[in-house]
């Protein structure tokens, strides 16, 4: 499971995030400050959620520190309510790799996570496989194989299939698979989530049920 570290420390919201967090299917750590977050920050932290203001180390500080010294490369999203460019660009230089102002709403939150952990992940390394079982995902081929015959997709229906089995075990709600593929098309809705999924579901027979839908959370692939 996806473990990412909520470090905020405004209790209130801290445990809002933990708690849709939760509801999507990630493992979630928490942190009221940069230096307890420190301590939680090991190999199994997909990805840290970082407030630039907190008490003592700032986020910023702590961003520099894990990329510097502690030789850190965990994504890092900022959460602050300072959106001017010069802020913006402190926290790139800093070590992050994206930035949400507050207030954000979570569909918002929960596409630039998956996003990030998109790009963190070896997407483009020769020779990559997602391993589903009988159904196997080699994305820089553009190839899925179920029982080692190949199934042929559109490029759309087999970049959802990716972005899903790169994700599984998560919801994913059709806005943040919009936000993720489909970023550059504003006449795309909902519906239009819905009909691949059905063709993806179609097309792999004996295994249509591996994608699942969670009324009010979103997709996902279970296994």
């Amino acid at each position: 499971m996806t473990e990412i570290l909520v470090i905020e420390d405004e209790a209130d919201l801290r445990e809002m995030i933990c708690f849709n967090l939760e509801t999507e299917g990630y493992s979630v750590k928490s942190a009221a400050s940069a230096e307890d977050g420190l301590g939680l920050a090991g190999d199994s932290t997909s990805l840290i959620l970082l407030d630039v203001m907190l008490p003592g180390m700032s986020g910023l500080e702590m961003a520099s520190m894990l990329r510097g010294t502690m030789g850190n490369n965990t994504p890092i999203i900022f959460l602050t309510a300072l959106g001017t460019e010069s802020d913006l660009l402190n926290g790139f230089r800093s070590g992050g790799d994206d930035y949400i102002t507050k207030p954000f709403s979570y569909n918002e939150l929960f596409a630039r996570i998956a996003a990030v952990l998109r790009r963190s992940r070896p997407e483009n390394a020769e020779n990559e496989v997602i391993d589903l079982g009988r159904l196997k995902i080699y994305p820089d081929k553009g190839l899925a194989l179920l029982d080692g015959k190949e199934i042929i997709f559109s490029r759309k229906e087999f970049d959802l299939l990716t972005l899903l089995a790169r994700n599984r075990g998560n919801y994913l709600s059709r806005s943040a698979i919009i936000d993720i593929l489909w970023k550059d098309a504003p006449y795309v809705i909902d519906r239009t989530i819905d009909v691949h999924i059905a063709r993806i579901r179609a097309k792999l027979g004996p295994l249509h049920d591996l994608i699942r839908n969670k009324t009010g959370f979103g997709y996902y692939i279970s296994i």
